[in-house]
């Protein structure tokens, strides 16, 4: 028999004390009844000896404590889940949200997850096909990774992000392919951006989303990366699928940390943040990965627009320390009008060298990167020279290497939000450019090589 309390004592914002409770678990859900019939929903936050305080999941305005009551429901909050998710649009809290048929579930899951024993887990190896070659040339995403997305206020992250979601695509592979859309805090206008570009490219039918706009209730946002990943998981470890999820904007979560944090009143860390957001953006980012005898994966691409466009901020700071690497947007890059605007310098991959190769990309894949990263890095230091002591400061070869350093921004980054390009088309492109430098500079790429790709291109 489930308990009701007439004993509310406080609300504050999204926070709510009832007192004189018994046997109340954390995370528990709750139901408010008024007098007039509304009900709301929450979950435990925190308990005290026969204190509890419940988080509400829609805004407390127009809850009286004296003429309302608490029913603890005994269960943590649970997502219903089935293969006919897919193509479909939900709510932060997984409620349908296209004017489609309720799902029938397959099973209920609590969107909490259970950790994946360390020892049973498989390591990340196999190239997943972006498309982009910035990404798959140079920071490679591998299947079972997280690999986020750094952006700034106004720099194109939502084109990039739609763009993933068509293309992304697991090679050589017969297992199905899915992708987990997650957006938290996002405007109207976004989301129908995101809606109609996957039913313009038909790919809405292999993609579910979950979409909690900025004018909904900012709790939610706590919820919807944890309903997501819960859907991933299903599809992934129950159904074998190869699942990308992608969430965006992971600060907008952050933001609504913090204003539990302080409706808590606790005492702030970094810049007011709570000090245990990196233990509960872990929560989140290692839900991630592949589990060993089972054939489906999570691979995770956050992205998350850097407050002030610092990248020293806690948010994009922790999840740095928490992932395996950054792409990072430039605003530099932006301006010259190169899209996508990746800055492949600072980006970094930490799995990519075991993604790539013969048998996954292409045996000249780990050589040629080498060779396109140091030749870049050149070209830019050759530019700044310039721009400091002249051009006629710069030896004949430094001039080769400044144009190099155009040539690549503007053929290699620069493809556009809508061209697909396979591993075999960035790789081919990268020996075009390097055809451009003296072949006693190219130090770092294997004479077979050079004789069998860059013999083609001259």
């Amino acid at each position: 028999m489930l308990k009701e309390y007439k004993t509310i004592k406080e609300i504050v914002g999204p926070l709510m004390l009832v007192e004189k409770v018994e046997n109340v678990k954390y995370d528990e859900l709750v139901e408010i009844m008024q007098d007039n019939g509304e009900t709301r929903q929450g979950k435990v936050l925190e308990v005290n000896k026969d204190k509890a305080i419940i988080q509400l999941f829609k805004p407390s305005r127009g809850i009286k404590p004296s003429n309302s009551k608490a029913k603890f429901l005994g269960e943590s909050m649970k997502l219903g889940v089935s293969v006919d998710m897919l193509g479909r649009v939900f709510d932060g809290l997984g409620r349908p949200k296209d004017n489609g048929p309720e799902i029938i579930p397959e099973k209920r899951i609590n969107i909490n997850g259970m950790p994946i024993n360390p020892v049973a887990r498989d390591y990340p190896d196999e190239f997943i096909q972006t498309g982009i070659s910035a990404i798959d040339g140079l920071n490679t995403l591998v299947r079972g990774q997280k690999l986020p997305i750094f952006s700034m206020n106004g720099l194109p992250h939502a084109d990039l992000t739609a763009q993933i979601i068509r293309q992304a695509k697991v090679r050589g592979k017969d297992d199905k392919f899915a992708v987990v859309f997650c957006a938290m805090g996002i405007t109207f206008e976004e989301a129908e951006f995101f809606m109609e570009n996957l039913k313009s490219e038909n790919a809405l039918q292999r993609t579910v989303m979950f979409v909690n706009l900025a004018n909904e209730p900012a709790i939610e946002r706590f919820a919807t990366p944890r309903v997501a990943l819960t859907c991933a998981e299903y599809l992934a470890f129950d159904l074998g699928m190869q699942v990308l999820v992608i969430m965006t904007d992971m600060t907008n979560y952050a933001e609504t940390l913090r204003e539990i944090s302080a409706a808590r009143k606790e005492v702030p860390s970094r810049r007011g943040y709570p000090g245990y957001m990196y233990t509960d953006l872990a929560t989140i980012y290692e839900r991630a990965g592949k589990i060993r005898g089972n054939k489906g994966s999570i691979t995770q691409i956050p992205i998350l627009t850097m407050p002030e466009d610092d990248k020293t901020h806690p948010i994009p700071d922790l999840t740095g320390y928490i992932t395996e690497g950054q792409i990072l947007l430039s605003r530099d890059l932006y301006k010259k009008g190169i899209n996508p605007p990746i800055d492949v310098m600072p980006s970094l991959s930490r799995l990519k060298d075991h993604g790539i190769g013969e048998g996954k990309t292409r045996e000249d894949h780990s050589d040629t990167m080498n060779q396109l990263f140091a030749a870049y890095s050149r070209g830019k230091e050759a530019k700044e020279l310039a721009m400091i002591l002249g051009e006629s400061a710069l030896s004949d070869e430094d001039k080769i290497f400044a144009k190099f350093s155009d040539a690549f921004e503007e053929k290699y980054l620069n493809q556009g939000f809508y061209k697909n390009r396979s591993i075999e088309e960035t790789l081919d492109l990268g020996w075009e450019l390097l055809a451009m430098i003296p072949r006693s500079e190219l130090k770092r790429v294997k004479e077979k090589y050079i004789k069998k790709y860059l013999d083609k291109c001259e």
